[in-house]
């Protein structure tokens, strides 16, 4: 071989050199770049105003495995909604104009100071509404009478229907919904539709076009608005609020889908819970509308704000909106002051049951008072990281009196709550992270005698069909499936 050959060679082996050179050092770089990220995330998310487990479980997950981790944090991990606070509190002349007008005009339906516990004060304070008397409610148990009550009332409207739901389904309950909007629009009836547009993600475009091809006024929520939300799918609405004529309001668990009328095979019978208000409360659910109706369109619809008196009845209702733009943590800390204020008995439905270590806490002192506290959850899960951290609170909690059902007459879905013989809610809020901080929900607080009653027998029925859950179920279980339920429950404030 002559020299000119070897030096030919010579060349692309120094190249094939130079480039593996140059591939290990732009794979270092990135690996450094990666960690580099996640070391400031990390920071980002300690200084950031959360919970200390959400923080920490943050911290370790964004330095030890920051290739996924960063990119999920700043999508999902952060814990306030830019933008939202200043849509809200914007100093637009009309909604000043219709909030001080409902203040004025409702002044005679408000409880007299003189009547109030502290505990009411609590609660006026926390929803930044008052309670109100006048008011009618109806109980509404399972789909079939929540949405039969539901289409009636919007059968019923003379002027205009909000409907506000997290997830709309083009299905046969979603299209009878349908139907019935576009009856009333065709008859002059206003009507304004959102949904979320994650939960909704599914809901057909030509189901979005046949409604506004009718007049009706469609629109999403739209979280990633503006700049500081670019990525962002976190902050969800999860309200499910209809109005009509602002005198008559629908607030509960149930959304818009086959499912909720049970008829589909993996859930089988959807156990739900629905409330009808009609009378000077509604406007409550109104004003919450109006606020995600603002921020998804930049108007305000001309509504009734002349808060009318139910023909029966009288009961005291108080609208309970929360979100991650509240000052405070609203629906953590009124799930909080329920607990604390019980002297006989809390009992909580939900079908998520994945507590922060304050609420834990609140029911521990309220098993250890002496007063009758059991959370109901499902026995059939839907979510296997949340059905498997709720394992590692049997225990810690039944310890100090606290009972668990798991309800096994299907899935269930409610989120209610009794306090004593007093004050019973119905909402859309769920005893976990997300409902408790981040996501939009609204939680109907009722006082009257015979509404709480009727709550009281619908726990029990629901208990009958439940069984408890024993001391020791976690700790029987095999090491690898509580090790799973540690694992659940470390990543519980990242759900």
């Amino acid at each position: 071989m002559t020299k000119s050959q070897v030096r030919a060679e010579a060349v692309p082996k120094e190249g094939k050199k130079t480039g593996a050179k140059r591939r290990k050092w732009k794979m270092l770089l990135a690996i450094g770049l990666a960690h580099l990220l996640g070391l400031t995330s990390s920071v980002h998310a300690v200084m950031s105003n959360r919970t200390s487990q959400g923080a920490i479980a943050w911290a370790v997950s964004l330095n030890a495995f920051p290739y996924a981790a960063v990119p999920a944090y700043w999508v999902f991990g952060r814990n306030k909604f830019k933008g939202y606070v200043s849509a809200r509190r914007a100093k637009d002349q009309e909604a000043d104009h219709r909030l001080r007008a409902v203040s004025e005009k409702v002044g005679s339906y408000r409880i007299a100071e003189s009547e109030k516990s502290k505990a009411t004060r609590a609660a006026e304070r926390l929803a930044e509404l008052p309670f109100l008397r006048g008011n009618d409610v109806k109980l509404l148990i399972d789909g079939e009478a929540t949405f039969r009550s539901i289409l009636g009332g919007i059968d019923a409207a003379n002027h205009y229907i909000l409907v506000q739901f997290y997830i709309v389904r083009d299905d046969e309950l979603g299209r009878e919904l349908q139907s019935h909007l576009i009856d009333k629009a065709k008859q002059g009836v206003k009507v304004y539709f959102l949904y979320d547009e994650v939960g909704s993600y599914a809901l057909s475009r030509r189901y979005k076009n046949k409604l506004r091809a009718a007049g009706v006024e469609v629109f999403d929520f739209h979280s990633r608005k503006g700049p500081g939300n670019r990525f962002q799918i976190n902050f969800r609405n999860h309200r499910k609020v209809v109005v009509v004529d602002g005198s008559r309001a629908w607030v509960g668990g149930h959304n818009v889908g086959d499912e909720y009328l049970g008829k589909k095979e993996k859930f089988g019978h959807w156990r739900d819970t629905h409330v009808c208000i009609e009378g000077p409360a509604a406007l409550g659910a109104q004003l919450s509308f109006v606020e995600d109706w603002y921020w998804a369109t930049e108007t305000i619809p001309k509504l009734d704000w002349t808060p009318r008196p139910a023909r029966d009845g009288d009961s005291p209702v108080l609208i309970v909106p929360s979100g991650p733009s509240d000052e405070v943590e609203t629906a953590a800390l009124m799930f909080i002051h329920a607990v604390n204020s019980a002297k006989e008995r809390v009992w909580i439905a939900s079908p998520y049951f994945v507590p922060d270590e304050a609420m834990v806490a609140a029911l521990q002192l309220a098993g250890l008072r002496g007063v009758d506290v059991r959370i109901l959850i499902p026995d059939k899960p839907d979510h296997l990281m949340v059905y498997l951290a709720a394992f590692s609170y049997f225990d810690d909690a039944g310890r100090t009196g606290v009972k668990f059902y798991r309800y096994t007459g299907g899935f269930l879905h409610e989120k209610v709550m009794l306090i004593d013989d007093a004050a019973a809610t119905v909402g859309t809020a769920n005893l976990d992270n997300r409902s408790f901080r981040l996501n939009f929900e609204i939680t109907v607080l009722i006082t009257d005698p015979i509404f709480v009653t009727q709550v009281k027998r619908m726990f029990e029925a629901d208990f009958v069909k439940s069984r408890q859950v024993a001391q020791g179920e976690y700790t029987d279980k095999p090491f690898w499936t509580r090790f799973a339920i540690r694992l659940a429950r470390l990543a519980s404030p990242l759900l």
